[in-house]
């Protein structure tokens, strides 16, 4: 299974085993996790969302083919977490949020209300 279904699956479903080598279970729940996890921005290979129930501090995940990783938006844009990104890539993503970051303050602030 590939490693971006199985993040799917495991956000998707939360009881799918974390090992990831279970059954692929039905996506009936895909439609849920869209909206749980609204798409900010498409950047060539990068996507930018947020989960909406995850912390409240403002943060933005960015995923890529080659991993995902998590920024802090204040009070300054810094890596919070990475997963399969190279430096390099991180560097890239990095650079998206900061280019995008008035587009998601505004969806953030328009989906959490704050």
């Amino acid at each position: 299974m590939s490693s971006a279904l199985c993040r799917l699956t495991l956000i998707a479903h939360v009881k799918v085993d974390r090992s990831c080598k279970t059954k692929l279970v039905s996506l009936h729940g895909f439609h849920r996790f869209r909206r749980m996890a609204p798409t900010v921005v498409r950047d060539g290979q990068f996507r930018l969302f947020f989960f909406s129930r995850e912390e409240t501090r403002t943060h933005v995940h960015v995923a890529h083919p080659d991993g995902e990783a998590k920024f802090w938006l204040t009070p300054e844009v810094v890596v919070a977490t990475a997963t399969g990104l190279s430096a390099r890539q991180i560097a890239d993503a990095k650079a998206v949020v900061i280019k995008h970051l008035e587009e998601i303050q505004n969806a953030w602030k328009h989906h959490f209300g704050s």
